[in-house]
């Protein structure tokens, strides 16, 4: 992300302000600037006396003042980090005054996860003036093969487009997840090397064949037979492959193969441009297309909301989860 980019810049570069407010739903880029900040601004020898970390649960916007106007000892600077932060929306706005008037010799480092400080407010408009806000927005799904690509690109790694799709599959938009996971395969795997779907199925245990996105494989090639494998495979391991995460899938799946049919450019480059996706996947989503005619798609979609719905119980009590997805497999390949 650029904007981290830029604030990591210019710290380096010694541009350091007196308030970085960092705040949003995506605590990744939030835990990686306060971290960067706790490593850098001040030296290993300066930190006993003039480091601290505080948690917004423990403390009140008036213990974090009090420490922030403390002057550093034998140092140019001293560091307050507040984690948690979000613990205290309610008194957050009484910040106003100290950011108002920063002790110059602090930087104070606020991380505000999972909420925003409404920009209305006071507090927001003096932070942006005296110091940063950063706000760390959450990743849409189809964003998050690429930045697992940017990420490994800088330990001078690549991916290929599966290996990346069942990352995202099996943990979601969760960076800080996928980064731990992209870590421990980096210890394993030289640099400069290509992680592989069998690197990813041996060292995580994301199973390369039955998983979420071989199965919309199976069901856009129409290959029945892999497709109720899978299925089986789903049911009898249910916690893996929770019933919810298939249906959701599927539906934004055959949701873009409707929006494929009503493309007027459906050359690789104009596709992967209106569906948001890897062009390596373009071939798929042309094939479901073929396979299924637009109806038949609108049809699908309706057959997804109803094994939603029966997910949730509602018509189908305790009707096991293999159950409902075999139905909803017949229902979608007749």
């Amino acid at each position: 992300m650029d904007e981290v980019k830029q604030i990591v810049s210019d710290i380096k570069k010694g541009a350091i302000k007196p308030i970085y407010f960092l705040m949003g739903e995506e605590p990744y880029y939030i835990d990686r600037i306060a971290e960067y900040i706790d490593k850098n601004v001040l030296a290993e020898e300066e930190k006993g006396f003039n480091q601290m970390v505080l948690y917004g649960r423990d403390v009140s916007i008036e213990d974090i003042v009090a420490n922030a106007k403390r002057f550093p000892m034998m140092a140019e600077r001293q560091v307050v980090i507040v984690k948690e932060a979000q613990e205290l929306s309610r008194t957050i706005e009484k910040l106003s005054d100290y950011a108002n008037n920063p002790q110059p010799s602090t930087v104070l480092v606020m991380c505000y996860k999972y909420k925003k400080i409404d920009k209305r407010k006071k507090l927001y408009k003096i932070v942006a003036k005296n110091g940063v806000i950063f706000e760390s927005k959450k990743l849409y799904e189809n964003q998050v093969a690429d930045w697992i690509k940017r990420v490994l690109a800088g330990s001078k790694y690549t991916i290929e487009p599966k290996a990346a799709q069942m990352l995202v599959e099996f943990l979601g938009t969760d960076l800080g997840k996928i980064n731990n996971e992209l870590d421990k395969l980096k210890l394993i795997i030289p640099s400069g090397s290509q992680i592989t779907a069998n690197q990813i199925e041996e060292n995580i245990g994301i199973s390369k064949d039955f998983n979420n996105f071989e199965l919309r494989k199976a069901i856009g090639t129409r290959n029945d037979v892999k497709a109720h494998m899978i299925i089986r495979y789903f049911a009898q391991n249910p916690k893996d492959n929770p019933l919810v995460v298939t249906i959701s899938l599927l539906y934004s799946f055959f949701s873009q193969v409707l929006q494929y049919h009503g493309l007027s450019d459906k050359s690789p480059r104009g596709v992967a441009s209106a569906l948001k996706i890897n062009p390596y996947f373009v071939k798929d989503y042309s094939e479901a297309a073929h396979n299924y005619p637009m109806k038949k798609v609108s049809s699908i979609i309706a057959s997804l909301r109803d094994a939603d719905i029966k997910s949730k119980g509602v018509g189908a009590t305790n009707l096991p989860q293999g159950d409902i997805l075999k139905e909803l497999l017949v229902k979608i390949m007749r």
